[in-house]
């Protein structure tokens, strides 16, 4: 399903809405088939087509191309670099590397996740072809050296050697094809020793048979290319030269040490941009030629990226764009559910059609720096989201007296069994057969013909044939609810797995959370979920089937800019360090100042990527976060490090030097000042109003729900979200829903109703 929020547009004298005498501004819903090839090309165009239709009051027929004048900017989140690699449907492309490194991608680090399977099957590379490049450069001296600092070669400032390098173990009969040592200083402030530079005529007749072999995207992954990226650089200008269309340099992408993931992810992104960009290419075409060109008066297009920020076209790239989808939800929750002053820690829980998405959030977004999606490790700032396949389609069986939901999945086509296409039985049946669902209020969208309600009667076939499967092999005799029931607890653990592992496994209490439900079919399996995991308060969003578009709206604008070091921390260092993080920070406060963000609007985030001599865990540790123009504090980032550790490993390497291997500043561009008060702070002032399920007029009918600790409740009072008043409370069992969420409030569960949220509050 594709969901569009438009927010805080400006209705004018020319928007047919009578009630909007104050040209207040407004919020609006549009929710579309994310595919319908019979009716649409591409399902945002079409859904920016229909605003624009109720915005101006005017029909625009479809397939016209839309015009722009009227749009403020455009925000969009994609699954399609995910889906191809998860696919394995991404480009074509051909690895270039140093010679002799042919195999190292391949090799990777000897990881077996797997250890004991007899029969360990890794995943193909992403790559087609491998061509290696003539060229190298080693570095002179090591990290490790205890007397590295006085050892080291010296440069004066304009990157001359001062000093040749005074340690042990150095050649001095290593000669360059000048017959001197070429030696540079890198980006990390270590000295670079040039063996050999690639040369342009055989790189222009390889480059050439590789464009003759139909290639037109390539990674380029050299020996560290990190602190000395010219050779990158300059084979990336050759490439370009002879006709490719897609050039991805691990220097540029990721310029960090390690060469097995950085080689990786830019392979994944020569893998996965050109398809990312084939589609981006059919979006704009819906639009006047001025959308793409991002001149002064047009509308921005921004692109939500994997670690919760939006960039801007040049900067989205297949290898940013892996968990766009997901990350829409996460800001979404984050920015609705937050109060600063209590400081509640949130899980987040996304509840789609073919699987579950869990996060966390604590005033920060909580992120990490390497993955491993579809058998691929890319290393690539995103949100910690933990995904199980469990959802709304995922398939429901009996097998080896147990009961599983998932990990296959009906999906759209043909569906769950109630979707009239003669599927499988699914948690969406489940939900269904209990009640928990309602046909009345539920499109009529199903069947061939695209005008059916679901249909219960193919749920209940198929589930009374499992419960004689099921009573028959335990010698019992469940009712059909309890067999149906039992499949949703299945499913409901499932969904609870990835929570314990973002919580109790890490060192936080899973009951002084609270639950943040959204997703399709959150609101159905929230109240269980909490119960569960002894989770006492659930927030659910009037916008939670949606909520990652309508996170979207809401998200900030993110630049980051990041260059590597190979500083040892000390108070002597410390200085060097701090003067680049400063320039970095002027470096993103301009990029941020030229897209419109200055002042209170912006906050930077600076980091240290550090890690223990000897080691090669290194952990990204935040100093503290200055707004805008203010001084910067002194930052204690070894006090950062050391925490980080201690919380992930238990222990310090006390005794050892800490290396710095990495610098980076990332700067916040706030889309909003102020959402308003909090839900906290408004239920702290709310004047509360009871409902009375007998007497009240706002109940819109009763229906017959299942619930484990009280059975069937034949009068479960029905309630539509809009009928409700800010301030009325409601105790369970209950539904609430309205035109794209239903929500299941269980027995002894009270339901305040606030200004943007469903406030649930579990007793005992």
């Amino acid at each position: 399903m594709q969901s569009l929020v438009v927010r805080e547009w400006k209705a004018s004298g020319s928007y047919p809405d009578p009630d909007n005498v104050d040209g207040e501004r407004k919020e609006l819903v549009v929710k579309l088939l994310s595919q319908d090839p019979e009716n649409y090309k591409d399902a945002p165009t079409e859904g920016i087509r229909r605003v624009l239709e109720i915005v101006t009051g005017q029909k625009i027929p479809r397939g016209e191309r839309l015009n722009v004048d009227k749009i403020d900017y455009i925000r969009l989140s994609t699954t399609v670099a995910t889906n191809a690699l998860l696919e394995r449907k991404g480009q074509k492309h051909a690895l270039v590397i140093t010679k002799g490194f042919k195999d190292l991608l391949l090799i990777g680090n000897q990881t077996r996740p797997k250890i004991f399977d007899l029969n360990i099957r890794r995943a193909a590379p992403l790559y087609s072809s491998v061509l290696e490049v003539e060229e190298r450069v080693t570095l002179v001296g090591y990290t490790s050296d205890p007397q590295a600092a006085e050892h080291a070669v010296q440069f004066n400032d304009d990157g001359k050697v001062t000093r040749g390098y005074r340690g042990p173990g150095w050649d001095q009969n290593v000669h360059g094809e000048e017959g001197e040592p070429e030696i540079v200083q890198g980006l990390s402030g270590e000295a670079v020793q040039i063996l050999r530079r690639p040369g342009e005529n055989t790189l222009k007749s390889d480059l050439g048979k590789l464009r003759e072999a139909g290639y037109t995207s390539i990674a380029v992954v050299l020996a560290h290319s990190y602190t000395y990226p010219d050779h990158e650089l300059f084979i990336g200008k050759v490439a370009k030269s002879l006709g490719f269309t897609h050039i991805s340099l691990s220097s540029q992408l990721l310029p960090m040490i390690k060469m097995v993931p950085r080689g990786v992810s830019s392979t994944a992104d020569a893998y996965l941009t050109p398809i990312l960009y084939e589609y981006l290419d059919g979006f704009f075409d819906g639009f006047d030629e001025q959308l793409r060109s991002g001149g002064i008066d047009t509308p921005r297009v921004e692109f939500m990226a994997s670690d919760g920020g939006l960039l801007d076209l040049d900067n989205f790239s297949g290898l940013k764009s892996i968990l766009s989808g997901p990350a829409g939800g996460v800001v979404g929750y984050a920015l609705t559910s937050w109060d600063g002053k209590e400081k509640f820690p949130i899980i987040g829980l996304d509840v789609g059609g073919t699987s579950t998405d869990v996060s966390r959030y604590d005033g920060r977004y909580e992120t990490v720096y390497e993955t491993t999606t579809a058998g691929v490790t890319i290393q690539s700032p995103q949100l910690d989201i933990n995904t199980v396949a469990a959802g709304g389609g995922s398939c429901l069986t009996f097998r080896n007296g147990l009961f599983l939901a998932g990990p296959e999945s009906a999906g759209a086509e043909p569906g769950p069994a109630c979707y009239r296409k003669g599927g499988p039985l699914a948690v969406t049946d489940a939900n269904l057969m209990l009640g928990r669902l309602i046909p009345d209020y539920f499109p009529k969208i199903f069947g061939k013909t695209a005008d059916q309600p679901l249909d219960i009667e193919a749920s209940k076939v198929g589930f009374e044939k499992v419960a004689k499967e099921i009573n028959e092999a335990f010698k019992s005799n469940l009712s059909l609810d309890e067999v149906v029931y039992g499949f949703i607890k299945v499913a409901n653990e499932t969904m609870a797995r990835p929570i314990r592992t973002l919580t109790e496994a890490r060192g936080f209490e899973t009951a002084k959370h609270i639950l943040a439900s959204f997703g399709g079919a959150g609101g159905q399996h929230a109240c269980e979920i909490a119960k569960q995991l002894n989770i006492k308060k659930i927030l659910i969003h009037r916008y939670s089937s949606i909520l990652s578009a309508y996170g979207l709206a809401l998200a900030d604008r993110a630049v980051e800019q990041q260059e590597p070091s190979a500083e040892i921390f000390s108070e002597s260092s410390f200085p060097r360090l701090l003067n680049r993080l400063n320039n970095l920070t002027n470096s993103v406060k301009a990029a941020l100042e030229k897209q419109g963000f200055n002042g209170s609007r912006v906050m930077f985030e600076r980091y240290l990527n550090m890690r223990w001599e000897g080691t090669d865990t290194a952990m990204m540790a935040l100093g503290s976060s200055p707004r805008g123009d203010e001084d910067v504090p002194k930052e204690d980032f070894e006090d950062a490090f050391k925490k980080a550790y201690k919380h992930e490993f238990g222990f310090l390497l006390e005794g050892k030097r800490i290396i710095v291997d990495d610098i980076k500043v990332r700067g916040i561009g706030k889309t909003f000042d102020s959402l308003g008060p909090s839900v906290f702070q408004e239920l702290a002032e709310l004047k509360t109003n009871k409902i009375d399920h007998g007497t009240t007029k706002k109940k819109e009918t009763t229906t017959s729900v299942y619930f484990e600790s009280v059975g069937r409740v034949d009068d479960t009072p029905v309630y539509k979200l809009p009928d409700l008043d800010v301030g009325d409370v409601l105790r369970g069992p209950a539904m609430i829903l309205d035109d794209t969420q239903t929500i299941v409030v269980v027995p002894d569960a009270e339901v305040t109703v606030t200004r943007n949220h469903l406030y649930i509050v579990l007793h005992d």
